[in-house]
């Protein structure tokens, strides 16, 4: 009978009815909802799916595949890695950092932990390794044309980078909200639609709000859709979503090449925190461009890019434990995300208004909401609003270029705030 008691007191089962548990339950239902949304509506499959999937295993209990005190208080603990023992020395110092009393409880003095699956694959975020070979992905499947056709669209993908200050200060100066500086940041970068700059940032300013910010961002990023074009209609007449644009100009081949090489110096000398992520980026338009390793181009946009997703996702999603996401504040990252959303597309669709005050051939409005750089969905909405006004309007080409200026321009966003609070 023992026997048979200490096995059923192992089970997983068992332990969803000891202290906190409950929480593990409730996260496995919303990663049961967030597959569901990925599976049967198709919302950024890719990876709200292993996002999901990763958010399923690290809340199976006795399962111990990621452990929240190897990277507590911001740091990689290695010689826990190398099978150190938990002293309370180590303990008080955690908690004099202000890591959680839920992840603290989690472990006792004495005990050593063994490594689980994800713990190791965890290490490709905290060194920055995902979010960056992501990017140079993103590059090697992004046309720069539009943007080098049109560089006054350059503009329109900067203006929708309000949404990631606007929240900043919002979450600075709003009384009933209580996050730091490098909190804010991360929280801000909601508002980039850029899924891997948001975990980059948050990696190196914030990665205890890794879970809800990773989930907050993607989520939003599917919802695209559903949230740009309310705004987009409300800050628009119907006459100017109905403005035809003219086609854009044929980019050279070497117009294309020459780009991304002179914003990797560029945009690294100005801001050098955000090197590692335009860099990748570039090196990825690079390849695609310059038509002389296709090979490598090839396999930037399909085998490396699909591994490190599956990797990035599951990692992310396995942040989300119980014990650290439900809470208030992830309540608070949720609703500033929208906020962040919300005035990126403003911002786009404002500074395309005023300047159409000044030039001739008028820019239509609608495509400063593509400025946010969830490529290339946000430029698919612009289209679609601009046809439901005007069924000749053709906009994809012309959105393309504040969709991937916004790419460059979240980036950028994100060094400067790095640069200031890293």
């Amino acid at each position: 009978m023992e026997a048979i008691i200490n096995f059923c007191q192992s089970t997983g089962f068992y332990q969803f009815f000891v202290a906190g548990g409950w929480k593990s339950l409730i996260m496995i239902a919303i990663a049961c909802v967030l597959l569901y949304l990925g599976i049967g509506k198709k919302f950024e499959p890719l990876l709200l799916v292993t996002i999901a999937f990763g958010m399923l295993l690290t809340n199976l209990p006795g399962a111990e595949m990621f452990h929240e005190i190897l990277f507590a208080g911001g740091h990689v603990h290695w010689n826990l890695f190398g099978g150190a023992e938990i002293t309370q020395a180590f303990l008080n110092t955690l908690a004099s950092d202000g890591v959680s009393q839920a992840v603290l409880a989690s472990v006792h003095v004495g005990q050593t932990i063994t490594p689980g699956l994800v713990d190791i694959l965890y290490l490709g975020i905290k060194l920055g390794i995902y979010p960056c070979l992501i990017f140079m992905g993103v590059g090697a499947m992004t046309d720069f044309g539009p943007l080098i056709a049109n560089p006054k669209s350059l503009l329109l993908g900067a203006a929708a980078q309000l949404g990631i200050f606007m929240t900043f200060i919002g979450c600075r100066v709003l009384p009933f909200l209580s996050f730091t500086a490098k909190q804010a940041s991360s929280i801000g970068i909601i508002g980039g639609a850029d899924g891997p700059t948001a975990i980059f940032v948050t990696s190196r300013l914030a990665p205890e709000l890794l879970g809800p910010i990773a989930v907050a961002a993607y989520s939003y990023m599917a919802l695209v859709p559903v949230i740009q074009p309310p705004i987009m209609r409300a800050l628009t007449t119907k006459s100017e979503r109905a403005i035809v644009m003219k086609p854009l100009r044929e980019v050279s081949k070497r117009e294309k090449i020459i780009f991304p090489i002179v914003v990797t110096i560029f945009v690294a000398l100005l801001v050098p925190s955000a090197a590692p992520l335009i860099v990748c980026l570039m090196l990825g338009n690079l390849f695609r461009e310059c038509g002389v390793v296709e090979r490598l181009s090839k396999t930037v946009q399909n085998e490396l890019i699909n591994i490190v997703t599956i990797f990035l996702g599951v990692s992310v999603g396995a942040t989300a434990t119980g014990a650290t996401f439900i809470s208030g504040q992830t309540i608070a990252i949720m609703c500033m995300g929208v906020v962040a959303f919300g005035f990126g597309t403003a911002g786009g669709v404002l500074l395309a208004k005023f300047m159409n005050l000044f030039l001739k051939e008028k820019i239509n409005p609608l495509i400063g909401s593509a400025g946010v750089s969830a490529v290339p969905m946000a430029a698919r909405v612009s289209q679609m609003e601009g046809q439901k006004e005007n069924p000749g309007n053709f906009l994809l080409m012309h959105a393309m270029g504040p969709n991937v200026a916004g790419v460059i321009g979240s980036a950028i966003a994100a060094g400067v705030l790095m640069s200031l609070f890293g």
